[in-house]
């Protein structure tokens, strides 16, 4: 099925286990979601569990808190990546921090879906890359899918944790199909997943980088060099231990992102890699990144966004060390 499809079935599953989940967001319900990811859910489950909201983001999250405090399990959609800063006051100073406030007493079971990246020539304020920010703050769990089987397996994760969880999609992956299976999951919410065997280069990302990062892999693997890929799968916490066992082996890593490189993801796992496996390093970790400028236009998104030709020079210059 489709990343979106699978999305949809991992909500719909949730819900029909428990009636303390509800889903909330602008549009969600009998528009079925921009991206069409809560689509029939409303015919399905009624409008006291599917609402769709004011456009007030700051005042869907607050009401998501409110909601997670008395017992539910709320479900929020920010439509775009770029609508979610309203929001920020109350995901960082309230969501994140309310657990920590009542020394443990409390749960705060909340899921922000958040479709992000480019890659669909939106305008300005629909392409955002902002996982780094959730990632930086104590208190929120962070991931990002990328493909269906971990769709629909991880959102429903997300919605048993009793932790907030901020669950990134790649919105230019809602349309690709992949085998979903739907009686057992793959493996734990936030564990990082080898998805090619190489031998010479490390190569890791998340969400729709992963796919880039295997295109390059093959086109590498024509010039004889083989590149492992790992799937990050979750950006806090992370899990190292695929990627520490993988550079170990390889000598050499290169992570790829959308987002900017200053203070991003990809420089957490630089600086830990250097730290926890120096000694096995053959060249530098290298970065590829979109640049530090605000996203852009959809006409320039293409100059932006790191492709297969960018990640293959920077394993060449890994090579050269």
């Amino acid at each position: 099925m489709t990343f979106g499809k699978a999305l949809n079935a991992g909500l719909r599953k949730a819900m029909a286990d428990s009636d303390r989940v509800l889903m909330m967001g602008e549009d969600i319900g009998r528009l079925g979601g921009v991206f069409r990811v809560t689509e029939g859910l409303l015919a399905s489950f009624g409008d006291r569990r599917v609402l769709d909201t004011p456009l007030a983001e700051s005042g869907i999250v607050g009401t998501a808190i409110g909601l997670a405090m008395a017992g539910f399990r709320p479900v929020v959609e920010i439509q775009f990546d770029g609508f979610v800063f309203p929001a920020f006051d109350q995901i960082t100073t309230q969501l994140a921090k309310l657990t920590n406030r009542h020394e443990g007493a409390l749960s705060l079971p909340v899921v922000i879906r958040i479709p992000y990246g480019g890659h669909i020539g939106a305008v300005e304020h629909h392409q955002e890359s902002p996982e780094a920010y959730f990632a930086h703050t104590p208190g929120l769990r962070v991931v990002s899918p990328s493909t269906p089987n971990d769709a629909y397996w991880m959102i429903q994760d997300a919605i048993a944790s009793n932790d907030p969880v901020i669950f990134m999609e790649p919105k230019s992956r809602y349309w690709h199909k992949g085998e979903v299976d739907l009686s057992q999951r793959a493996m734990p919410l936030h564990g990082s997943r080898v998805v090619r065997k190489g031998t010479d280069v490390t190569l890791v990302g998340h969400g729709a980088m992963v796919t880039t990062l295997l295109q390059a892999a093959v086109l590498a693997e024509a010039e004889g060099t083989s590149c492992e890929v790992i799937d990050l799968r979750s950006l806090s916490p992370i899990d190292y231990g695929p990627l520490l066992d993988s550079v170990r082996a390889t000598g050499r890593m290169v992570v790829a992102q959308e987002a900017p490189a200053l203070a991003s993801v990809g420089s957490e796992i630089a600086a830990t890699v250097a730290e926890r496996a120096f000694y096995s390093l053959e060249a530098p970790v290298l970065r590829v990144s979109g640049f530090d400028v605000p996203f852009p236009p959809a006409k320039l998104e293409g100059s932006y966004l790191p492709d297969a030709d960018r990640v293959l020079e920077a394993v060449d210059r890994a090579l050269a060390y």
